[in-house]
């Protein structure tokens, strides 16, 4: 497998953040990487592009937080795959983006070697899937699978596409929101050749939501590509109604369907963007009703051990002080501790 070649932004001194001191300190343990057109739509320091994609003192604050909390060591079968629910898994095809995002759910990854995954592991993947008859549906991610260039991409989709019990394939990119240029009339011809496919692309707020991610929308659209988007709920960049108004609508303008707003994971340097589950129970209200029903995603936390997402409505989630009561798709009843 192979990359495509992208240029990354030099992390100039206006891009440093309070302290040059805290900037090298962070990234020595959390690497930066930005795209020119990603570092290009900051427009001062601490706002929301800031916020996503430079190093904060706070991630080397670990307290109470994990590096895999939800288990996905425990749970890949082969290198590169992910087996939590029955009928669908997750191949991690790429270990680089575009941006590394700083609430990213495998921090733990990041600067730990970015190469794609091998030609013997994806066979390994490849023939795991085909002797689990009881898997439909493959979920590409990374890292971001987009990354990768047309051919390698070509021979993983043909792979699972040569497979009889794989219906669907989902591609999760935040290409269109970090890198728009790599979505190219040649990249979405190869992709119609795969349907039914899928892309859940990653805009979280809606600076993000520009002329340049508005037309590598299009495009995946115009290929006819199903969009969704999945937004993670971020303490000081997306966390009021009224910018999650902004942008649950806007993504509805580009032809892409609001899928899933995240609770923040309980993942190793990332507390500092964690709001209250309150906070996102309240920005759901404030969509319900206001706002087309569809652009009001479905509310999710991911549990901790691997245990899957459980989607929460302001009505239905028992809420003792700061503990809550969830019930998992297994129908097992799981506390989960808010903050």
């Amino acid at each position: 497998m192979r990359y495509i070649d992208h240029t990354t932004a030099s992390i100039h001194m206006k891009f440093q953040c309070d302290s040059s001191v805290d900037f090298n300190l962070v990234s020595a343990r959390y690497p930066v990487r930005l795209t020119d057109y990603y570092a290009s739509l900051v427009t001062h320091s601490d706002d929301a592009i800031w916020k996503q994609c430079l190093p904060d003192i706070r991630e080397l604050e670990d307290a109470g937080q994990c590096p895999d909390p939800l288990d996905e060591s425990a749970l890949s079968p082969v290198p590169g795959l992910i087996h939590r629910y029955p009928d669908r898994v997750v191949l991690l095809v790429s270990n680089r983006c575009p941006v590394y995002c700083r609430f990213c759910m495998r921090k733990r990854l990041v600067g730990s070697g970015d190469a794609p995954m091998g030609d013997e592991e994806v066979r390994a993947a490849l023939h795991y899937i085909a002797t689990h008859t009881e898997i439909h549906d493959v979920i590409l991610s990374g890292g971001d699978p987009l990354m990768l260039d047309d051919d390698s991409l070509k021979t993983i989709l043909a792979g699972l596409r040569a497979i009889p019990h794989i219906v669907i394939i989902r591609i999760g990119t935040r290409v269109p929101v970090t890198l728009p240029s790599r979505i190219t009339p040649q990249l979405c011809a190869l992709l119609r050749t795969f349907h039914p496919l899928y892309i859940n692309t990653h805009f979280n707020h809606p600076d993000e939501i520009t002329a340049d991610s508005t037309s590598a929308c299009a495009l995946l659209a115009d290929a006819g590509i199903p969009l969704g988007n999945q937004t993670v709920l971020l303490k000081g960049v997306n966390d009021s109604v009224a910018t999650m108004r902004r942008l649950m609508t806007g993504l509805l303008a580009l032809r892409v369907r609001p899928y899933y707003l995240h609770q923040m994971d309980l993942v190793q340097g990332t507390a500092h963007f964690r709001t209250s589950v309150r906070t996102g129970l309240e920005i759901i209200r404030g969509l319900r009703g206001h706002v087309s029903g569809l652009a009001v995603p479905h509310y999710v936390i991911d549990l901790p051990g691997g245990k899957g997402k459980v989607a929460i409505l302001p009505d239905d989630v028992e809420i003792n002080g700061s503990t809550l009561l969830l019930r998992t798709y297994t129908g097992e009843r799981v506390t989960y501790q808010d903050i």
